[in-house]
C-alpha cells in the first residue's frame, strides 16, 4: 500500500477517473514528488483504493483508481463532547484525538466556557490531515456548537456518557463487550463544570463517571489521557 494517502470526498470504484483540487496535486506532485505514472492512495468513508497519476495538466492532477486496497472500518463510536479553547491548544487537540480513534467532535457551550466561537474551516482541515496521517479511513464528523442541555436532551437513551468527573472517587470504568451505543467523553471548560452542570450529567441515563488523575488537568491532557485510557480498555 502506498503511504502517501489523500481523502477524496466523493465516490470511488474501480478505473473510475477524475481530477485533485490544486492544494492536493500540489501536495502530491511538488512536495512528495509523486510523477506520472506512479501510484498513490486515495480513501473516504467506504475505503481505499490504490490509484494511479496519468496526467498533470494547469497544476492539477488527473488520475485512475486502480485497485481497492480496505473496506470501511467498522470502528466503536467514540465521540468528544468539548468545551472550544484557545485555538493553538484546540488544534492540538483535534489532531491528537482523531489520531486516538474519535468518530465525532460536539463542541459544548458551558456556563464558564471561555472561547466560545470555533474555526470550523481550520478544524476539519486539520481533521482530515490527521486521518490521512493516521491510516484510518473515516474522518469523524464535526457538528456545530451547541449547549449542553441541548446534548444532553438530544441525546438521551442515544449514547454512553463518559464523565471524567474529578469529584468521584471511582478510578476505575467497565463496558459491556457488546456496546451497541456510541461511547462519547465530555471533557469540561478551562473553569471546570458549574455544580447545575455537574448534576445534569450525573442524572443522564447511561452516565459512567470515573477520575482519570488526581492532579487538575488542562483541558487538552485531559482529553488525550480520557480517550488513551478508554482505547485501552476497549482493545483488552
Amino acid at each position: 500500500m502506498s503511504n502517501i494517502r489523500i481523502f477524496f470526498p466523493e465516490s470511488l470504484s474501480l478505473n473510475f477517473n477524475s481530477w485533485l483540487e490544486k492544494p492536493q496535486s500540489h501536495y502530491l506532485t511538488k512536495v512528495m514528488r509523486v510523477k506520472i505514472g506512479e501510484n498513490f492512495s486515495l480513501f473516504n468513508k467506504n475505503g481505499e483504493w490504490l490509484a494511479k497519476i496519468n496526467n498533470i495538466r494547469s497544476g492539477k492532477v488527473e488520475f485512475s483508481i486502480q485497485e481497492k486496497l480496505r473496506n470501511k472500518e467498522n470502528l466503536v463510536d467514540i465521540w468528544l463532547a468539548f468545551s472550544p479553547i484557545k485555538s493553538n491548544y484546540s488544534n492540538f487537540m483535534i489532531q491528537k484525538a482523531t489520531e486516538l480513534g474519535i468518530t465525532k467532535f460536539i463542541p459544548i457551550i458551558f456556563d464558564r466556557t471561555i472561547v466560545r466561537k470555533i474555526n470550523s474551516e481550520r478544524l476539519e482541515k486539520i481533521i482530515i490531515e490527521a486521518t490521512e496521517q493516521s491510516n484510518r479511513i473515516n474522518p469523524p464528523l464535526l457538528e456545530k456548537p451547541q449547549n449542553l442541555k441541548s446534548f444532553l436532551n438530544k441525546n438521551e437513551d442515544k449514547i454512553d456518557l463518559i464523565f471524567t468527573d474529578l469529584n468521584t472517587k471511582s478510578k476505575k470504568i467497565e463496558f459491556n463487550k457488546n456496546i451497541t451505543k456510541p461511547l462519547c467523553v465530555i471533557i469540561g471548560p478551562e473553569g471546570d463544570f458549574s455544580e447545575q452542570e455537574r448534576n445534569n450529567i450525573l442524572n443522564f441515563k447511561g452516565v459512567k463517571s470515573f477520575k482519570i488523575n488526581e492532579n487538575i488537568l488542562r483541558s487538552e491532557t485531559a482529553v488525550i489521557s480520557s480517550i488513551s485510557i478508554l482505547s485501552y480498555i476497549l482493545n483488552l
